[in-house]
């Protein structure tokens, strides 16, 4: 990660929603509410936005770090919230790295949404979403099950009154390297950057471990700069089995029932090979558990 030229600002071609771009930071933001509120929510985020990758480039080192006693010691906004993300997981090998695209959407939402009066907004990095809404909103947020496809499998119906607020998607097509062979796995947890931690670890645990169909290398024989080291990352799989994709399923869906347990995430769907698994939530034709509903896709759903 670096801080290449200047941060910039400009609407997408709708005029509803604002596209902000600094280095690898990509965010889509969407308010809804009184014009003047949006226009000045807008100019808030932009504001807060200067500077933010500069902060966390300062310090990349730690960031890229595995502390197992959680004392990574962060000093920026941003960094902290990283640092927050991803304890609930340890001693787990994690590194605040994990929960950066999450805490960056978090971040940048608080700005936007700061004494403004909206009836909804998102900040939307890469899929990896921080949402608000005010009392009786909701949001209908695609499930895809691979990134490069944006066509969605089925629909995650979030509403006001359930306190998730964050929306995140991770697996082996992804931006960042995985350890799994996940083709994606969306979290909903109570923010972006724990949704973004969970989801990074539960893809890693979607898994086969001795299975000679997977082809893994070292993280940093593959990008230099990954935090991942000298950890096996996985870089291509041979045709899969239904059982086989099942099996790596099972062992993602185990992990992702303990986090739900224990209270870290709210909801988990993993996907890999067309075969589906749902944490927390029930099959799309049923009622969701914690409100959240599986829906079939419909025009102008938010792909996570």
């Amino acid at each position: 990660m670096s801080a290449p030229g200047k941060a910039t600002a400009r609407f997408l071609p709708d005029g509803r929603r604002l596209h902000l771009q600094h280095g690898p930071i990509d965010l889509v933001i969407e308010a809804s509410g009184d014009p003047a509120e949006v226009e000045a929510a807008y100019m808030q985020a932009v504001r807060r936005f200067d500077g933010l990758l500069g902060a966390l480039v300062a310090e990349l080192p730690r960031l890229r770090s595995y502390r197992p006693d959680g004392a990574w010691g962060l000093k920026g906004r941003v960094a902290r919230r990283m640092e927050r993300a991803v304890r609930p997981f340890l001693p787990a090998f994690v590194t605040p790295m994990a929960a950066v695209a999450g805490a960056v959407a978090e971040e940048v939402l608080e700005a936007l949404c700061a004494g403004r009066v909206l009836s909804r907004a998102y900040v939307n990095n890469g899929g990896d979403i921080a949402l608000f809404l005010a009392p009786g909103a909701r949001f209908d947020i695609g499930l895809v099950e691979h990134p490069l496809d944006d066509r969605p499998v089925g629909k995650l119906v979030l509403t006001s009154d359930v306190a998730a607020r964050g929306v995140a998607t991770s697996g082996r097509h992804g931006r960042s390297l995985s350890r799994g062979i996940a083709d994606a796995v969306t979290v909903v947890a109570e923010s972006a950057a724990k949704a973004d931690a969970a989801a990074t670890l539960i893809a890693n645990a979607v898994d086969l471990p001795d299975s000679s169909k997977v082809r893994r290398a070292a993280a940093r024989d593959v990008d230099p700069d990954s935090d991942l080291g000298t950890r096996q990352v996985t870089v291509e799989i041979t045709e899969l089995t239904a059982w086989e994709a099942n099996s790596a399923l099972d062992r993602g869906a185990s992990y992702s029932a303990g986090l739900l347990r224990d209270g870290t995430i709210d909801a988990a769907v993993l996907m890999l090979n067309g075969e589906i698994r749902f944490v927390g939530m029930s099959r799309p034709t049923d009622t969701g558990i914690h409100n959240f509903a599986l829906e079939r896709p419909r025009e102008g759903s938010l792909h996570a």
